[in-house]
């Protein structure tokens, strides 16, 4: 999803904090306060184990060290610390945990990554999911041209962009890699084996990277999500099944949802970082950071949030990373002054808001930086789904829509996206998710044809590459005569296509 501003104030149904703490109502009647900076350690209360992230006063060895030892006179363990960035994540019991620490010189921010750590709900992302049934398996094959994988006929995604007119050109360099900040992907699919890079690979669900081998892959019941991402990515074009964007590129798998389907800050923040160390030019981040559909920079543990995703963000970009990500599945427009969220937190109560998305950021995707993905149907048209915003999207590219909005053309019968399964299978869905690694995939090829381009010359080249797209006639997508979203701005750049659909041939040809 599933990108930002200034610090202006923001509009909220309950004032800057009172939501988390209605939420948890850890502290209880006497609790032991916090010693101050450099006294003894504290006493901690029996409350529930939270993980926090904790940023440090500059970044380093030395200024990680002094946030440690704060850590540990508040209460708490450190899991891992991030010293290029200056990030920590610790657990700690103690309810007073995060205030204590914001009262250190050493800190500049701290704050919990949840609200309720025993029974979570799953979050969801995606509203459409379709198997692939052997009959259109089989029909499919049978129609396939000569050089075309057997599924490929039924990927009306891919010529939406010109990627199989790309493919006769170039199929991307084995030099290039695109971690999948995810659910997790399954490396033995017959399509991504070939690409798979394992050294780019870990499982980052703790806060800190776990390199054991598969560690990466999806267990058994969990989502498939990350599995489907990497296929539209790189599949392999090698004569079985279905072909990704970039298929002569590498894919990498970064695990960072937890089994119950929650990506926590401390788990991205990981990714970043495990992606830009290991060789990744760019990442897929098809998600937000739970358990805030939007985090609020002026609450101290939402604020605290955005600023360890954000300084990883940034480390990645600095040392090259391009950072693609999906801008989310409400039809909102996040460009708008106030929008409704009636699902934050959603690891335990929620509490339904009203935000300023100047402040209250959608993560990563909205982070400076990152490139915003909105979502198209087969038909070209915004998906029904799809948030958009001016300003805020910066490319579209074919995320799938259901065929009571957008049919494709034949042989494609599906208008959902398809692509590979965990097992050897294939399926469809849509959402912005799956937009996101088309342009991912797309970026690669750019990165390919230009080996030394820095991360900001390649997303210059992305968007300048892109098919202007106008906003075209009053977006009715259903038909009922009513207006479904309004499209602010010209052709050259507005809030449902940003600087037009991405373009897989003018990514292998310029």
């Amino acid at each position: 999803m599933a990108h930002l501003r200034t610090g202006r104030t923001r509009t909220l149904a309950l004032p800057a904090g009172l939501a988390l703490t209605v939420a948890l109502g850890f502290l209880p009647t006497g609790a032991a306060s916090a010693a101050p900076t450099g006294g003894p350690p504290v006493a901690t209360a029996d409350g529930p184990e939270l993980s926090y992230v904790v940023n440090a006063r500059g970044s380093g060895r030395s200024a990680v060290d002094r946030v440690r030892k704060e850590i540990s006179r508040a209460g708490g363990t450190v899991v891992t610390g991030y010293d290029r960035i200056g990030v920590v994540v610790a657990h700690s019991r103690n309810p007073d945990f995060a205030k204590t620490l914001r009262r250190s010189r050493e800190v500049v921010s701290a704050g919990a990554t949840r609200t309720n750590p025993i029974v979570p709900q799953a979050t969801t992302d995606i509203g459409v999911e379709q198997p692939l049934t052997a009959a259109q398996a089989k029909a499919a094959a049978a129609g396939a041209r000569a050089g075309q994988d057997p599924l490929e006929p039924l990927q009306w995604d891919l010529p939406a962009i010109k990627a199989d007119k790309a493919h006769e050109k170039s199929l991307g360099s084995r030099n290039v890699t695109v971690a999948v900040i995810d659910t997790g992907v399954d490396d033995t699919h017959p399509d991504l084996a070939p690409n798979f890079d394992r050294r780019a690979s870990a499982n980052c669900v703790t806060g800190a990277p776990d390199t054991t081998a598969g560690g990466w892959r999806p267990a058994p019941g969990e989502s498939d999500h990350g599995t489907h991402v990497a296929g539209t990515i790189a599949a392999a074009k090698n004569g079985i099944g279905v072909t990704g964007v970039a298929p002569g590129v590498k894919v990498a798998g970064i695990k960072v949802a937890n089994p119950d389907g929650f990506f926590y800050t401390e788990s991205i923040v990981c990714g970043f970082v495990w992606a830009a160390d290991h060789g990744a030019d760019v990442t897929n981040n098809s998600y937000y950071t739970d358990p805030w559909k939007f985090n609020c920079k002026n609450d101290p543990d939402q604020g605290a949030l955005v600023e360890a995703v954000g300084r990883a963000a940034r480390y990645a970009e600095r040392k090259g990373v391009v950072n693609v990500a999906a801008a989310g599945n409400d039809n909102t427009d996040l460009h708008s002054r106030a929008i409704e969220d009636p699902s934050s937190p959603n690891d335990s109560t929620t509490v339904p808001r009203t935000i300023d998305p100047r402040v209250c950021l959608d993560i990563p995707a909205m982070l400076p930086g990152v490139v915003t993905v909105s979502a198209t149907g087969a038909k070209g048209l915004k998906a029904s789904y799809s948030n958009y915003g001016n300003g805020v999207i910066d490319v579209a590219a074919p995320g799938g829509d259901s065929t009571v909005y957008q049919t494709p053309e034949p042989p494609a019968t599906n208008g959902l996206i398809l692509s590979t399964l965990p097992g050897g299978g294939y399926g469809y869905k849509a959402g912005t998710s799956m937009a996101s690694p088309h342009v991912a995939g797309v970026v690669a090829l750019i990165k390919s044809r230009h080996p030394y381009a820095s991360a900001a010359t390649v997303k210059a080249l992305l968007t300048a590459q892109a098919d202007r797209t106008a906003c075209g006639d009053p977006y009715d997508i259903n038909g009922d005569g009513k207006i479904d979203a309004v499209c602010e701005g010209g052709r050259s750049g507005n809030g449902f296509y940003g600087a037009g659909v991405v373009d897989a041939l003018n990514a292998v040809r310029r």
